[in-house]
């Protein structure tokens, strides 16, 4: 539960090794959380990472998740909230994939989907469930601005993104009024160990894994349902929406 003055107390996050999803449980561990679970594959990184946090003096636990195999969701997340509440659910789990590669591979592009997008679905409603049946809570799901709109690029992965952002806004419309708080949260290009390579690493419209977990703390103080990272790209992509697709082509994006 919240504390007296409405500050997080547990933190869940799905993607336990999520460079965006660790600089979030840092830095809600030092706004009070108390108790952080890490669900992802059993893996050394898995457990470096509750290491890391416990040695900032929190109570860290692992549970294993594979994004995957939606059959065992219900059973594996269910049992968290058996242990006690949670206040915020982060959903900071997915795969960029390669597009080249997946284009030429149904199997690989498939694959991207159902992590993104089927995986996340499962894993959603079953804590979405959970935490409208504890009467509290928020769930933060990470999109990205590459679901905005179809790139040449990075078309399988933005529409894994792009299906996913929509679920979550309609799941926010659903629990509206039940006491359950939904957040999408929309980075731009993250400087993280999973973008590298992907993005130029001083590109204005990107963001750093602690950027966004900013972002993300202040969005939940304040309710917001829609977080873009950086804030400018609000304006952007509301501009970028209405260009004829004939010129969209040819833009550098």
């Amino acid at each position: 539960m919240k504390d007296a003055f409405g500050t997080p107390q547990s933190l869940l996050v799905l993607g336990g090794t999520s460079t965006i999803g660790l600089a979030t449980a840092r830095r809600m561990i030092a706004r009070g959380v108390r108790t952080v679970w890490l669900a992802g594959r059993p893996s050394p990184a898995l457990t470096a990472a509750a290491d890391s946090l416990r040695a900032l003096g929190t109570d860290v636990r692992t549970v294993p998740f594979d994004a995957l195999d939606t059959e065992s969701h219900e059973e594996r997340l269910g049992k968290i909230f058996t242990e006690g509440p949670i206040d915020v659910v982060l959903l900071a789990f997915g795969v960029l994939g390669d597009q080249a590669h997946d284009e030429a591979d149904p199997v690989a592009a498939a694959r991207v989907a159902q992590t993104n997008y089927t995986g996340a679905v499962s894993a959603g409603l079953v804590c979405a469930g959970a935490l409208q049946a504890q009467g509290h809570g928020s769930l933060v799901v990470l999109s990205s601005v590459a679901g905005e709109r179809a790139r040449r690029g990075d078309f399988i992965y933005g529409s894994s993104k792009a299906g996913l952002d929509v679920f979550a806004q309609g799941l926010g419309d659903a629990l509206y009024g039940t006491g359950v708080h939904v957040m999408v949260v929309r980075p731009g290009s993250v400087r993280s160990t999973a973008a590298a390579g992907r993005a130029r690493p001083r590109a204005r419209l990107s963001a750093t894994p602690e950027a966004v977990a900013t972002a993300i703390e202040l969005g939940l103080r304040r309710r917001s349902e829609t977080v873009w990272v950086p804030g400018t790209l609000r304006m952007v992509m509301a501009a970028v929406r209405h260009v004829p697709r004939p010129l969209f082509r040819l833009l550098p994006v």
